[in-house]
């Protein structure tokens, strides 16, 4: 449980980090990620600060303990953020090889989701044995 529990924090801490960090000019509006989704992706500026936001709150309902439905939900969100952004870069054809960096955090989320399931499971084992 313990070496579950270490490896869940690790990965999901990288893959928020990821996430955090992807987010924050997105909120700010900054001139590269206005650059890269209008003139790279063709993606008008106005979904720019909804995808920060959004990515934000994934974040931090992936790092909050409890709340099982709205976990899922945002690993879900994320998932397919990071989907969209690997097909809009390796569909734009100017990324060469770009779209690849992407597996990475994609990596991170499924392998977060895989432990975050572990952890319950075995908390709820835990909880069931100790009230037999």
């Amino acid at each position: 449980m313990k070496k579950v529990n270490i490896t869940y924090w690790l990965i999901t801490g990288l893959f928020a980090a990821f996430m955090l960090f992807s987010s924050i000019p997105d909120i700010m509006v900054t001139a590269e990620s206005v650059t890269f989704m209008k003139n790279g992706l063709g993606y008008p500026i106005y979904i720019i600060p909804f995808l920060g936001v959004a990515k934000l709150l994934g974040v931090i309902a992936i790092l909050i303990p409890g709340f099982p439905r709205i976990k899922e939900w945002a690993y879900a969100g994320l998932v397919f953020d990071l989907l969209g952004a690997t097909y809009s870069v390796a569909a734009a054809g100017n990324s060469h090889g770009m779209w690849m960096f992407n597996l990475l955090p994609l990596a991170f989320a499924a392998a977060s989701y895989v432990l975050y399931h572990k952890k319950a499971q075995a908390k709820s084992m835990k909880k069931s044995l100790s009230m037999a």
